[in-house]
């Protein structure tokens, strides 16, 4: 709806102060506009009509201005979709600063800038004194490196299907280099770090470049030092694509790998977390020596978590993962056997 000129201005006054959480008083408008009750009254009027319309054209739109007789004045409630409630942002602010994915000062803007953005002006002091310790007190990991501007070319590169060349920082400690020339196809985060999921490939004796494994490897984004298109897209079959959601499901601790599908006993008390953690695990049969259970699993990253259950997983099937927990078991008996016997 339209507003007469004249009035516009106030008009936009009182709404911009409404949205800010300010109250509304009819009297003290009217005196500081020099205007009468009934012109403020149809500012309101008119700004109900606005929100209504909104309402109507937006389902999220629950915005609306009430008379509050505790507060003797005009003050809207409900609240526009786009903004955050202060458990949302308290809750999203944790999440940021728990994953230390960012420098400190990366972190600090962020977060400045979705208080900024996302929250209602009356709540910014009280989510960002909220979250000022947990600032104050963040630690950003070694490698000190800015991430987020790497992620949106490298997210354009899959995009586009860009064939690039990489030059990769194998071990942080070595500083040892290699250049590897990838199908990039996703981004992942986990445990701290950027992950770019790509398909190595090499060229053939016919020159065209193939990919040297059926599975994607994965690479730190941190320590892609450089990276370039070699002017090539390449192609993956619609069936083929590569989901980030679903190689989620099936990798631990970024561990790349064959997919296999493995079955194991667990004896914990708490089977509900077994699987949060593995959300391909299925209950197979419940039995008195415990939980027998399935999952697909992509890597090695599996070991790792396996044995951070100590004796409440035993590995079933492929025999070949049996045997080589068994042989890490072995090897890890044998480095405390001399205290065992002492």
């Amino acid at each position: 709806m339209k507003l007469a000129n004249h009035k516009a201005p106030r008009t936009l006054d009182l709404y911009v102060r409404l949205c800010e959480g300010k109250i509304i008083n009819k009297k003290e408008e009217a005196v500081r506009f020099g205007v009468d009750e009934r012109s403020i009254q149809r500012d309101i009027d008119d700004i109900r009509a606005f929100l209504c319309d909104r309402a109507a054209e937006h389902t999220t739109e629950n915005r609306e201005v009430i008379y509050d007789r505790s507060k003797a004045g005009f003050v809207m409630v409900g609240g526009n979709s786009s903004l955050m409630d202060n458990d949302e942002i308290l809750a999203v602010s944790k999440i940021l600063l728990e994953s230390r994915a960012f420098t400190k000062k990366e972190i600090s803007t962020i977060l400045d800038k979705m208080i900024a953005g996302c929250v209602p002006q009356k709540n910014m002091k009280l989510v960002s004194d909220l979250i000022a310790n947990e600032k104050y007190h963040y630690v950003e990991l070694r490698h000190k490196s800015v991430v987020k501007d790497k992620l949106w070319v490298l997210g354009e590169e899959i995009k586009e299907c860009n064939l690039i060349e990489i030059s990769y920082q194998k071990q942080v400690s070595s500083k040892e280099m290699v250049k590897r020339v990838i199908e990039p196809v996703g981004i992942i985060f986990s445990e701290y770090y950027f992950y770019l999921n790509a398909f190595i490939v090499e060229k053939n004796e016919a020159g065209r470049y193939v990919q040297m494994y059926d599975y994607p490897a994965i690479f730190r984004v941190d320590r892609i030092r450089k990276f370039r298109e070699l002017g090539e897209k390449f192609k993956i079959a619609y069936t083929n694509r590569f989901e980030e959601g679903e190689f989620r499901k099936r990798v631990q601790f970024m561990f790349p790998g064959k997919l296999e599908r493995i079955r194991f006993r667990y004896t914990g008390s708490n089977v509900e977390a077994v699987l949060d953690r593995l959300p391909t695990a299925k209950v197979i049969s419940q039995e008195e020596s415990g939980v027998v259970l399935e999952a697909e699993v992509y890597g090695k990253g599996i070991l790792m978590w396996i044995l951070s259950q100590g004796t409440k997983i035993e590995v079933l099937h492929p025999q070949s993962l049996r045997q080589e927990m068994y042989d890490i078991c072995s090897r890890l008996a044998g480095m405390y056997a001399g205290d065992a016997t002492e």
